[in-house]
C-alpha cells in the first residue's frame, strides 16, 4: 500500500520549522510537546529521512527537512484551497498592537504568521495600549496585543518585560542639566510611568524628542536626542541602559497581554501561532 501524508502531521512539522521549537509548536496547536514530537517521528519514519536536528536550545532543519518544508507548504496551501468556498474573500483577522509591546519584533511575528496562516487576511493597527483596548472593548478588533493597563483582568500573558533608560553609547549629561527624554506622545503608558518615576525621584527632565512610533523613538535615542524608556527586549544593540550610571529610578516591570474574542477555528489557530511566536521571539531577544 502506498504511504500517505497526514495533514495534521505536516502542519505540525511546518510549525516546528517556523517556530524552531517543539514547545512553541505545541502551544500553537493547543497540544503537548510529546504529541508534536511523536508526529515528527512518524513523519521521519514515513519519509525515511531525518528532518530536524534537536539541541537543548534550538531546533534546526536538516537539508532534507528544508527541502521537504517547501513541498509541505505547497501541500498545505493546496489543502486550504480545496477547503475554501470557491472564490470567496479570505477571512479577516483584525488585530490591534501596542508599539511598545512588539516594537521591531513585529516583522518576525508577521513573517511566521504568514507562513502558517496563508488563508487569512490580517488587518493590523498600531497604537497606544489604552487606545487599542478601548477599540477592542468597542468591538473594533478581534484581538489585541498590549501592555496591561491598570487592574484589568483576563487575557493571556505573553511576556513580562523589564525596562531601562536607554541612550546612545556617546550620551553624556552635564551635572545639573535636566534629563533629555525621547518617547512617544501622550497617552503612551510607558511615557507616563517614566515621567512619574522621574518626578517621584526629584530628577528634572524635559522632552527633547516626541515620536509618532517606536521606530522613530529608537532612532532618536541612537542619534543622541535623548534617553528612551524601553523594554530591554526591544532596545537594539546600539543603545545602552544608562540608569545605573546616572542613578535613575528603577522602572516597574510590565506584562504584555493578548486579549481575544475569537471563536472561529482558523482565527484561533492563527492567534495560537501568534502567541507562540511572540514568546519564542521574546525569549530569543532576551538571550
Amino acid at each position: 500500500m502506498t504511504a500517505t501524508l497526514d495533514i495534521a502531521t505536516v502542519q505540525a512539522f511546518l510549525l516546528v520549522a517556523e517556530l524552531q521549537s517543539f514547545t512553541r509548536a505545541a502551544e500553537a496547536l493547543g497540544t503537548t510537546q510529546a504529541a508534536v514530537s511523536l508526529k515528527l517521528q512518524r513523519l521521519e519514519t514515513l519519509l525515511e529521512k531525518r528532518l530536524v536536528e534537536r539541541s537543548p536550545r534550538a531546533v534546526r532543519l536538516t537539508g532534507d527537512g528544508a527541502a521537504f518544508r517547501e513541498r509541505a507548504r505547497a501541500l498545505m496551501e493546496a489543502h486550504d484551497r480545496a477547503l475554501s468556498p470557491g472564490t470567496a474573500a479570505p477571512q479577516r483577522l483584525t488585530l490591534g498592537v501596542s508599539d511598545h509591546a512588539t516594537g521591531p519584533e513585529l516583522v518576525s511575528l508577521l513573517e511566521r504568521l504568514h507562513a502558517t496562516s496563508t488563508q487569512l487576511c490580517l488587518a493590523v493597527t498600531i497604537g497606544f495600549s489604552s487606545e487599542m483596548l478601548q477599540a477592542y472593548d468597542a468591538g473594533g478588533f478581534d484581538a489585541v496585543i498590549v501592555r496591561r493597563e491598570g487592574s484589568r483582568r483576563g487575557g493571556e500573558k505573553l511576556v513580562e518585560d523589564e525596562f531601562g533608560w536607554f541612550a546612545s553609547r556617546r550620551f553624556t549629561l552635564p551635572s545639573g542639566d535636566a534629563l533629555p527624554l525621547a518617547s512617544l506622545a501622550p497617552p503612551c503608558g510607558v511615557r507616563a510611568v517614566a515621567a512619574r518615576a522621574l518626578d517621584k525621584a526629584g530628577i528634572g527632565w524635559q522632552e527633547h524628542f516626541i515620536g509618532g512610533g517606536l521606530t522613530a523613538v529608537i532612532a532618536a535615542a541612537l542619534a543622541g536626542f535623548g534617553v528612551a524608556p524601553l523594554a530591554r527586549r526591544i532596545a537594539p544593540p546600539g543603545l545602552i541602559d544608562i540608569g545605573p550610571a546616572y542613578k535613575l529610578p528603577r522602572l516597574a516591570a510590565s506584562k504584555v497581554m493578548l486579549y481575544s474574542k475569537v471563536s472561529d477555528p482558523a482565527k484561533l489557530a492563527a492567534l495560537r501561532t501568534l502567541a507562540a511566536t511572540f514568546r519564542g521571539v521574546a525569549a530569543s531577544a532576551e538571550r
